[in-house]
């Protein structure tokens, strides 16, 4: 009984305790409901709050870009106000300006009317006096034919020669007396620019041959050049390309070759060897081959000095090579490296003094003859090899037409162009700048002397001061002073068509009427 009590007790209390689970779990259940309801509640309203806030933001935007875009359309108004207020204050002023003119115009046309009825009137009185006046001269005409015995044509005839001859006289002393003041202004001009080019450089001029002579310590050193059967000499001249000649000369030999740097690669490694004094052709070859590398390194060196020392940059790196194997090439005895730093100079000088590009100048006269620095391999004139390779090189078109028009090969296009050609000819010109053979030197005397006796009235002809001046000595009855003015023109012309010559030849003219009688 007491079991069945505990048992009942444990049920009831069991049952009490699950009612109470019960209602304190859907308690909290209610109460996650609510809390959950609130905070929905609660995110709701802070979404509506933010939209209400985005939307006030647009509208203020929406505001804001309105505003502007209606002040951008009142200041697009305004201007286009303004545009057509002073476009109609335009056609007003164009309006007044023609109606001024057409006043003008017609005030000019009444005056024209006016003057042309003076002026037909004037003409009618004109051809009045015409016709009275040719009455008059057919009148004087027919007795001055009475008197002097003389048709009118004939008169007329010796009239027009005496005209012609008076005129022809005139005319050669106008010439004369223009030409003459041409040439003093122009020398006097040209002479300043030049002198003051010319005395601004003074340089040394070396002449060199196709020749080569090296020093040996004593003539027992020939053999061992020789070697044995003369193996050595061979090699020697096989791989250089130049030829060695060994004579009686004492203690020297000579290296002939007209390539100048062969020649000079043959130059260097002989006095090697000689220094050295192994002399086989095993050590021919590798001191032939150490000393091409040192020309070709000094060939370099050369050029990127000569560009530094007269300033000149951004010239291309094969040109630098050839202005440096311009060192070993001569003109007419005139070494070309030198010869074309002179011009450069000179150039640039003359520029200065007619206001134009210095710089351009320089680089067109430095370059003039890089085409002489080139082989067999290149066809064509120096000028027009020069010409091409400064336009593969990227040098401009005034530089390379000087390159190329500096011998007349081509038309200059440039003042620059007659610059190169006046500075190149001065400096070959000049006395001692370069050599020329007896034969071409007494072929140009006989030449000049031919040009002027080839002229009718011509009497002697004498080529003086070596080539540069011509004096012409005529015959006084049959050459006259205007003749002799002509005759001077036409020797100048005719010598500068068939000859080629640097620097300019003088032409002189010599009439002179001697007249000799004896007293007894």
């Amino acid at each position: 009984m007491i079991v069945a009590l505990y048992l009942i007790s444990g049920l009831a209390i069991s049952l009490m305790m699950l009612f109470i689970g019960y209602f304190i779990a859907k308690k909290q259940k209610e109460n996650k409901l609510k809390s959950a309801s609130e905070i929905a509640e609660s995110i709701i309203e802070e979404a509506k709050r933010e939209a209400n806030a985005y939307k006030r933001l647009a509208e203020l935007d929406i505001k804001e870009e309105m505003s502007k875009k209606m002040e951008h359309l009142d200041k697009q108004k305004q201007e286009r106000l303004r545009d057509v207020i002073q476009r109609e204050k335009n056609i007003e002023n164009l309006r007044r300006e023609t109606e001024k003119r057409n006043e003008l115009l017609q005030t000019k046309t009444h005056e024209l009317g006016q003057k042309e009825h003076t002026l037909h009137q004037r003409e009618r009185g004109v051809n009045l006096k015409e016709e009275k006046y040719r009455t008059l001269l057919e009148s004087e005409n027919k007795k001055l034919e009475e008197i002097s015995g003389m048709t009118k044509e004939q008169a007329k005839q010796r009239l027009i020669t005496n005209m012609e001859s008076e005129a022809r006289y005139e005319a050669a002393q106008l010439i004369k007396k223009i030409k003459d003041e041409a040439k003093e202004s122009a020398n006097k001009d040209a002479k300043e620019i030049i002198t003051y080019a010319i005395q601004k450089l003074s340089t040394d001029q070396v002449s060199e041959a196709t020749v080569s002579v090296v020093s040996l310590p004593n003539d027992e050193m020939k053999g061992r050049i020789i070697g044995r059967e003369g193996r050595n000499i061979r090699a020697f001249e096989n791989i250089t390309g130049v030829e060695l000649i060994i004579d009686d000369t004492p203690e020297a030999v000579s290296i002939s070759g007209f390539d100048p740097v062969r020649r000079e690669v043959a130059r260097m490694s002989l006095e090697k060897l000689v220094s050295d004094g192994r002399i086989h052709p095993a050590r021919i070859e590798e001191i032939v081959s150490k000393t091409e590398k040192e020309i070709d390194t000094i060939i370099k060196e050369t050029g990127k000095e000569i560009t530094v020392e007269l300033g000149i940059m951004n010239i291309h790196p094969e040109i630098i090579k050839l202005l440096g194997r311009l060192k070993y090439r001569t003109s007419y005895g005139q070494n070309v490296l030198q010869h074309s730093k002179e011009v450069s100079y000179l150039a640039a000088f003359m520029a200065d003094e007619l206001g134009l590009d210095r710089n351009i100048a320089k680089r067109a006269g430095l370059l003039h003859d890089i085409g002489k620095a080139v082989d067999q391999s290149y066809e064509g004139t120096h000028a027009k090899i020069g010409g091409e390779l400064a336009k593969k090189y990227g040098e401009n078109d005034t530089i390379v037409n000087a390159i190329w028009a500096h011998h007349e090969e081509i038309e200059p296009i440039s003042p620059i162009a007659i610059l190169i050609q006046a500075s190149d000819t001065i400096s070959g010109a000049r006395p001692g700048a370069r050599r020329e053979s007896l034969e071409a030197y007494v072929k140009r005397l006989q030449n000049l002397e031919e040009i002027a006796t080839s002229y009718e009235g011509v009497e002697k002809v004498f080529a003086m001061q070596a080539g540069r001046e011509i004096r012409v000595i005529v015959e006084p009855n049959s050459i006259n002073d205007s003749r002799a003015q002509e005759l001077v023109d036409s020797i100048a012309r005719k010598i500068e068509e068939e000859m080629k010559y640097p620097g300019q030849i003088k032409v002189t003219v010599i009439r002179e009427l001697r007249v000799t009688e004896y007293a007894k």
